[in-house]
C-alpha cells in the first residue's frame, strides 16, 4: 500500500473530522511535511500512528493545522466601523439584545475585542458574545485570557487600563470580559451553526480554504444571519459573488443579509 497524502488525509479526516481537501493543498502539504519532519518522521503512516499513541503529539498537530493568528482589534480602522456605523444600525434595528457569534474565534483576541467594543454602547451585563473553533486547544487558552504585549497592542489605551492586569511580561484580561463570552467548539465545514445572528466576525481565516469551501461557508453564514443581519471578514478577504448568495456590500469588508 502507498502512503501517500490522499491517504493521509482520510486518515487526518477520520481522527479529527478535520477535511484537508477544504483546503489549499499546495500551502497545506507543505505546513504538514514541516511539522512531519520536525518529529523526525519520513512517511506518513508512521506519522498518523505516532498522532493516534501520542495525545501531546496529536494536540501540536491539530494547533499547527489551524493557524493561529490572531491579535485584539486586529485592522483598527475596520473596528471604527463597527463601533461607529455597525452596532449603532443593529441596535436600530434589533434592539439591545444581540446575538453575536465570533467564528474561528482562536485564542479569543477577537471575541474579547468585540465584548470590549460593544461595552461602549452597552452595559456588560447586556453583552453574550459565542465564539467558536475548532482547536480546543486554543479554546483552552482563551478561556485563561493571557496575552503578550504585542497582542494587546491595538486595544484603546482606556479599555486596556481598564480591563488588563499586568502579571510579569504578560497581560491578564479581565473577569467581567471572560465571563460574557460563551466558547465551544465548532468545525465550519462539519458542524451545526448558530442561528438567527444579528452579526457574525469570521476574519483572516477563510484564506486558507479553496474557493469551493470559501462559497459553502459563506452561503451557510447568510442562512445564520437574520435578515438584516452583517458579516464582518478579514482585510484579506472578499466575496466575489455576495449579490448571488444573497448579501448587499455596506464596504470592503461588512456584509448585509438582504431582507426585512
Amino acid at each position: 500500500m502507498t502512503y501517500d497524502y490522499e491517504y493521509f488525509k482520510r486518515a487526518v479526516y477520520e481522527l479529527t473530522s478535520i477535511d484537508l481537501n477544504a483546503y489549499k493543498e499546495k500551502q497545506m502539504k507543505r505546513r504538514i511535511d514541516t511539522l512531519i519532519a520536525k518529529n523526525g518522521v519520513q512517511e506518513y503512516d508512521k506519522y498518523v500512528i505516532l498522532l493516534k499513541d501520542d495525545k501531546a503529539r496529536f494536540e501540536e498537530f491539530v494547533n499547527y493545522l489551524t493557524i493561529n493568528v490572531s491579535e485584539f482589534y486586529r485592522n483598527p480602522d475596520q473596528w471604527k466601523i463597527l463601533d461607529k456605523e455597525v452596532f449603532p444600525e443593529l441596535m436600530a434595528r434589533f434592539g439591545h439584545n444581540l446575538k453575536i457569534w465570533s467564528a474561528a474565534c482562536s485564542t479569543g483576541d477577537e471575541p474579547y475585542s468585540l465584548v470590549m467594543a460593544l461595552s461602549r454602547h452597552l452595559p456588560l451585563n447586556q453583552i453574550k458574545i459565542i465564539a467558536t473553533d475548532i482547536d480546543k486547544q486554543v479554546i483552552a487558552k482563551a478561556k485563561v485570557g493571557l496575552y503578550n504585549e504585542k497582542s494587546i497592542s491595538g486595544v484603546p489605551q482606556d479599555l486596556k487600563h481598564q480591563y488588563f492586569t499586568k502579571i510579569g511580561p504578560s497581560y491578564q484580561i479581565a473577569k467581567e470580559i471572560k465571563d460574557r463570552v460563551e466558547f465551544r467548539e465548532n468545525n465550519l465545514l462539519k458542524d451545526a451553526y448558530p442561528s438567527d445572528c444579528h452579526l457574525i466576525v469570521c476574519r483572516n481565516v477563510l484564506i486558507y480554504f479553496t474557493e469551493e469551501a470559501k462559497e459553502e461557508i459563506y452561503r451557510k453564514f447568510e442562512r445564520a444571519l437574520k435578515p438584516g443581519g452583517i458579516l464582518f471578514i478579514g482585510s484579506t478577504e472578499q466575496i466575489i459573488n455576495y449579490k448571488e448568495i444573497g448579501y448587499e456590500r455596506k464596504n470592503s469588508f461588512f456584509y448585509l443579509k438582504q431582507g426585512k
